[in-house]
């Protein structure tokens, strides 16, 4: 099947989200025409570009071929033509070539081309994280030579953290960092998992990296943060001679095929120091947190793309007779079951989808909001719902997937549909970037205790005020209803958890951060439920269902995942691995 860009769908999500108001404000000179512009251009290349090479980027892969990683057919062009776009640095500063527009168009397009090709996006990812870091912590010299090649797309980046015996444990890290003499850093040791380690589709590529200076205290305090890049530059901004590292191989995966994923060997590799010593991980968090709304976004583009697919299958095939059709033969979407599975998924989507923008206008807030105050609490805010953006979007993108191949039957199993690609794609997704239990712990151990609980209270605050104006409009009254309960249930949640901090506190994380992605998203699909209240347009009347459906299948579940995250962790203490074993 053909994949559409949902512009539609992201162009109401980014005004129901706040959009509006934050162009009036900090971006007075963009006007409407020039936002559908930008949406309808990116849609256009993820249409006719990147969703074509996805099946036969699968199915070839990238290779590693006598030490070099070589992509599949068509990658190496498409990336070209990605960076001549300009899409790299949509929401880069001007001052390095960029077009400074807000961060929340910039995740609008790049859902479109996670959904399109989820291999290809992983690419300008991490060069989008890269560009964050060096804006922030980087060197004139960096930003004078290196960071104008990563807007303009000419070169990538790459996060270069974990190794064999640390996994998320980055206090177990041993790369060596050695001062050459020179004013400059020699890099040794090993990374693994590095997306896009190696390629042949930019002039250059440029590592971020972490490692340990000589006189490093141990632990996490003792990392600080390099770069190296793959071809030395030199100081007139030309590229030099090869850099003493390279991949050692890619890893063979259940699924994006096509995004290479190395392992790195720097072996006496050329470095610059990034930012402060011994201030590695805050440095690197910039990109990372950057990295965990862009994979979060992943989540939704490949959500999408899977229910394009089940939706299209459902309105095609033909079996038995169903209660919503009078024909003999009736297509699948008419069967109760299929279509609840379908509006469900599609309900999930649009909140995920909502939460990954919210995320992204509160960072464009805290850039260019009007005061200190307004700035501090739009950061705030954007902490708060990044580790939640991040899992439970990409948890929303597996359960999308797993309900597309459901909805495809036994046909779903079978490769040439394309379904399976979709669930082996986003499967990865809550791993990769901090997994998703990883995520769950931030949220509880970081960001909930901020202001004592104050910035999710002062949320759980403006949530209450949007079910109270739902109240108003009769055909949402279940819909306030249901909010108001959920949002109450989160409150309680959330006191829980401050006054359980420690074993009981991470026992709970997750359920907790379900709860609370649960909560934000159905205020999400209220919120566009408003915003499409009394049309009679029918897509605009699907957003009022959406939020209705979403209300008495998810909402009404908040005040039982108290009780379930609440009550259930003391069992988790009191049954030792040798219990379960065989």
């Amino acid at each position: 099947m053909t994949f559409r860009a949902p512009m539609r769908d992201l162009a109401f999500a980014l005004s129901a989200a706040g959009h509006d108001a934050l162009l009036e404000t900090a971006f007075p000179d963009l006007d409407a025409a020039t936002l559908q512009a930008v949406l309808e251009a990116a849609a256009a290349f993820a249409e006719d570009v990147l969703a074509p090479l996805n099946q036969s980027g699968d199915r070839v892969g990238a290779r590693f071929d006598d030490g070099r990683v070589v992509l599949p057919p068509g990658f190496a062009d498409a990336y070209r033509r990605f960076a001549a776009g300009g899409w790299t640095g949509l929401s880069a500063d001007l001052e390095f070539g960029g077009q400074g527009l807000p961060k929340a168009l910039e995740v609008a397009v790049m859902e479109m081309v996670h959904a399109a090709n989820m291999s290809f996006g992983l690419c300008p990812t991490l060069s989008l994280g890269a560009i964050e870091a060096l804006s922030r912590h980087g060197t004139k010299r960096q930003q004078r030579l290196v960071l104008p090649k990563l807007v303009s797309g000419d070169w990538t980046g790459t996060m270069n953290l974990t190794e064999p015996q640390a996994g998320t444990d980055l206090a177990a890290l041993t790369t060596k960092a050695e001062p050459d003499g020179e004013g400059g850093y020699r890099l040794t040791g090993q990374k693994i998992f590095i997306s896009w380690g190696d390629h042949d589709a930019a002039d250059n590529i440029c590592h971020l990296v972490l490692a340990r200076l000589p006189d490093a205290p141990p632990g996490v305090k003792g990392l600080s943060l390099f770069l190296a890049t793959k071809y030395l530059v030199n100081d007139d901004g030309s590229l030099g001679p090869t850099n003493a590292l390279r991949p050692g191989g890619i890893e063979h995966k259940l699924g994006i095929h096509a995004s290479p994923t190395c392992v790195m060997l720097f072996e006496g590799a050329k470095a610059e120091l990034v930012g402060e010593p011994n201030q590695g991980v805050a440095h690197m968090f910039v990109m990372m947190n950057a990295a965990r709304l862009q994979v979060g976004t992943q989540g939704v583009g490949v959500a999408e793309r899977a229910f394009q697919r089940a939706l299209a299958y459902a309105q095609e095939r033909r079996q038995g007779r169903a209660v919503w059709s009078a024909e003999p033969s009736a297509v699948i979407y008419d069967h109760p079951d299929v279509r609840r599975t379908l509006l469900l998924t599609k309900a999930r989507i649009e909140a995920a989808r909502g939460i990954c923008l919210t995320t992204a206008i509160c960072a464009d807030r805290a850039r260019l909001a009007g005061s200190a105050a307004e700035r501090a609490a739009a950061r705030a805010r954007e902490e708060l719902l990044t580790p939640i953006a991040k899992a439970w979007s990409t948890d929303a993108g597996v359960l999308a997937a797993s309900a597309g191949l459901q909805v495809h039957g036994g046909m779903g199993y079978i490769e040439e549909t394309g379904a399976a690609q979709h669930y082996r794609d986003a499967r990865i997704a809550p791993i990769y970037e901090g997994t998703n239990g990883v995520q769950a712990l931030d949220l509880v151990g970081r960001k909930l205790p901020m202001a004592n609980g104050g910035v999710m209270a002062e949320l759980c605050d403006e949530m209450l005020l949007c079910a109270e104006q739902l109240i108003e409009i009769p055909e949402l009254r279940s819909v306030a209803a249901r909010l108001a309960s959920a949002v109450a249930a989160l409150d309680q949640a959330s006191e829980w958890m401050l006054q359980n901090a420690g074993a009981p506190a991470q026992a709970a994380a997750t359920p907790y951060l379900q709860l609370a992605g649960d909560v934000i998203g159905g205020w999400v699909l209220a919120r566009q439920a408003l915003a499409a209240a009394g049309s009679t347009e029918a897509w605009l009347r699907s957003k009022v269902a959406l939020a209705r459906l979403y209300a008495s299948q998810i909402l009404t579940q908040a005040p039982g995942q108290v009780i379930s995250l609440t009550e259930g962790w003391a069992e988790l203490a009191e049954t030792p691995a040798d219990a379960l074993a065989a």
